[in-house]
């Protein structure tokens, strides 16, 4: 029966996606575009080259850790909307380790990622401890946390010292903090390739692990399933909400931690923020919450941003991405809305007939 469920949502999922690029084509049809040529082109500037491959993967690796940090709250019950705040929090933190310390690489790039990831962590458990202590519903201290986060970045960047003079920008790291993968350079060109899409899949597999194969993680999921019982049970489910907001941080925080450490290294004045935390939960539900799943929609996602770029050789609009994009996301949150319904109806049926 288990396997059943997992293979009808991966159908709703694949059929959800294929939706959602039709809609897309209708889309270039009415702007008067061929859409075969034009979702050729996407494909071609995905895995045309070596240095498309790269790219995409580059576009990828934040939406993975932030779909992962997304998943895993919600699968013990919470909505993370913050994860943008903590990818933010970990970029400066990172930032601030990358350049003030001094240090060989061994060290140096470890502690800027642990500085990140710890700090993306602590901001998250805020929200949780509200959560805990008062009852505050996290979706609205999260919100208000992205805000506190992205105008706290933007003063810790104008700093004397920090921010580059006549910039908008602060220092960039230094080289050993770097996890750019040099030695591809001849093959990707200029692509930023670095390490961080192992990093991400190697989170995956321990958030797997944590919430399917540990004690921590049957309590964190019996409180998602049921606080109530899971008090009954013994377990505490006021620290259970501080530690899962506080590891949700975490991913987060190293979702800004790969990308300054791999591809912009440093961090800059926003104006706005820049959406992977709230593109992350849109790879979140792609990936029905599965951290395998998350993995392969975040890659999905980095493809279709990065490919729907080369739209623009053809004169098409690029903003059709993100019409699919929207397409799919519409047509899984439907389906959860059909099978509800259809449950619904079952109940009903199997009253009558009793």
């Amino acid at each position: 029966m288990k396997k059943f469920r997992i293979n009808e949502q991966l159908l709703y999922t694949l059929l959800s996606i294929i939706l959602g690029f039709l809609v897309g084509a209708v889309i270039l049809s009415i702007a008067g575009f061929n859409p075969i040529e034009a979702y050729s082109v996407m494909i071609q500037g995905v895995i045309g080259k070596p240095r498309f491959i790269a790219w995409t993967i580059v576009y990828a690796t934040p939406l993975i850790l932030t779909g992962l940090s997304v998943a895993f709250a919600f699968r013990t019950g919470l909505f993370n909307i913050g994860a943008e705040g903590q990818y933010i929090i970990g970029s400066m933190a990172a930032v601030l380790v990358g350049y003030f310390f001094d240090g060989p690489a061994i060290i140096h790039i470890p502690l800027a990622i642990i500085a990140g990831c710890l700090a993306g962590a602590l901001w998250a458990a805020v929200a949780g401890l509200l959560k805990a202590k008062f009852g505050i519903n996290e979706v609205i201290s999260t919100i208000m946390l992205n805000w506190t986060a992205l105008y706290l970045s933007n003063f810790v960047t104008t700093i004397d010292g920090f921010r580059l003079p006549n910039s908008e920008a602060s220092y960039s790291i230094k080289v050993t903090a770097s996890i750019g993968i040099s030695f591809l350079k001849p093959l990707v060109g200029t692509a930023k390739v670095n390490w961080g899409i192992v990093i991400a899949i190697i989170a995956a597999i321990l958030v797997y692990y944590i919430i399917f194969k540990t004690t921590l993680g049957y309590e964190l999921r019996a409180v998602g399933y049921n606080k109530h019982a899971a008090e009954y049970g013994g377990i505490n489910v006021n620290k259970s909400i501080v530690i899962s907001m506080a590891i949700a941080g975490g991913l987060a925080g190293l979702a800004g931690v790969t990308q300054v450490l791999g591809v912009s290294h440093k961090i800059t004045i926003l104006a706005a923020a820049e959406g992977y935390g709230f593109d992350g939960m849109a790879v979140s539900l792609i990936g029905a919450n599965s951290p395998f799943g998350v993995l392969l929609a975040g890659l999905l996602f980095g493809g279709l941003k990065y490919g729907g770029s080369k739209l623009q050789t053809i004169g098409a609009p690029p903003e059709v991405v993100s019409i699919v994009i929207g397409s799919i996301i519409y047509f899984i949150a439907a389906s959860s809305i059909v099978k509800i319904l259809i449950n619904k109806f079952k109940v009903k049926g199997g009253r009558k007939n009793g």
